[in-house]
């Protein structure tokens, strides 16, 4: 949309479309122009758990890519009756969640997806704007998701034959990457239920494998696992043992009182160490206000202990947008934004006289 020129054009339409999404399609075209490396694989942060991953094979597949807010009003200052957290620990009063990272990729410019792999029903990780956008501009690309999320596409009109319905012990094989379908450890999924007049207490849980399951990507240059909202479990170690994991993604963030709902930092740490990564990155943290941490935590953790119990593994601390490749960021501890200015002097500056500056 072409920008304003005069206060009398301006109206609140035409600054959201002129301002968001904020990085417009900068990060969509950085991706699309990335020529991955034989024997490696790269892969973007979009925020929360959403991640976009490109092997050398020129295979793009979508993980949890979610394109939505938090709180944007205080209402009536009550949680919904019913919600999850409410579920959880007795809360009543609204809980904050605001969005914290701005949104780093237009949904409706995606190009050349293969796959949208989604985790779990959460909102934050199971998207409309994402699915209308996948099904519309890559109309070959496949839906994959555990029962609920299935019906949940379906609901929103995703043709059922774009739809795969996935359970731990599945694979699926997308171009040269094989997906392995592992069992979630996310607990926060068990008890939630949208309607409020469900009572769930006495009575036995829901089946976890039909709303909420981990990923294994084994791609050609290494192999990535996608742990999405998982809380810490002790099967971590039997995933560990079974199979190859070089990259661990884990929902990391500092859980308000009475709330079990991210992995601390020793919890990432005990994840990795189970998984027998040999990176390990906490995402998740970046988005809401309310669960809000520094991951410098974890690699100051990781300092303190890695001699002691010796460590295999290496924590990355990375930025929304930014891109980590593996093998080749193996050994970096954290990400920091292109600087620019790397033509410095590539011309004559322009100054009054040289030592100006």
């Amino acid at each position: 949309m072409a920008k304003a020129t005069n206060i009398n054009e301006v109206s609140k339409e035409s600054w959201i479309l002129n301002t968001f999404p904020e990085w417009g399609t900068w990060l969509n075209e950085e991706i699309e122009n990335k020529k991955v490396k034989p024997n490696t694989f790269s892969m973007w942060w979009l925020g929360c758990t959403g991640i976009w991953l490109k092997t050398a094979e020129d295979t793009n597949i979508l993980v949890d890519m979610w394109c939505g807010t938090g709180k944007q009003t205080h209402g009536n200052g009550m949680m919904r009756k019913g919600h999850q957290m409410q579920r959880m620990s007795g809360v009543q009063k609204m809980q904050p969640n605001l969005r914290n990272q701005p949104f780093v990729i237009d949904p409706f410019e995606v190009k050349n997806v293969d796959a949208l792999f989604v985790s779990h029903i959460h909102s934050d990780h199971l998207d409309i704007n994402t699915a209308a956008a996948v099904n519309k501009n890559c109309p070959d690309a496949k839906f994959y998701g555990p029962e609920q999320v299935v019906k949940i596409w379906q609901g929103w009109g995703v043709p059922a034959e774009k739809t795969v319905v996935v359970k731990p012990g599945d694979e699926v094989t997308i171009g040269k990457t094989k997906v392995k379908v592992l069992e979630g450890f996310d607990r926060t999924a068990l008890v939630t239920e949208d309607d409020p007049d469900v009572k769930l207490k006495g009575k036995m849980p829901q089946d976890m494998n039909k709303i909420a399951v981990n990923y294994l990507f084994e791609t050609t240059g290494g192999n990535l696992y996608h742990a999405a909202d998982s809380h810490y479990s002790n099967m971590f170690a039997k995933h560990g043992n079974e199979n190859h994991i070089d990259v661990a993604l884990g929902a990391y963030g500092e859980n308000p009182r009475g709330i079990t709902d991210k992995l601390t930092s020793s919890d990432i740490l005990r994840m990795a160490e189970s998984l027998k990564t040999k990176v390990v990155i906490p995402v998740h943290y970046d988005i809401w206000t309310n669960f809000m941490t520094d991951p410098k935590e974890i690699e100051n953790l990781w300092k303190f202990r890695k001699d002691r119990l010796q460590y295999k593994f290496k924590p990355f601390i990375w930025q929304v947008g930014g891109e980590f490749t593996y093998p080749d960021d193996k050994d970096r501890m954290e990400y920091n934004y292109d600087r620019g200015f790397s033509d410095t002097f590539s011309i004559d500056n322009d100054t009054p006289f040289p030592s100006f500056l």
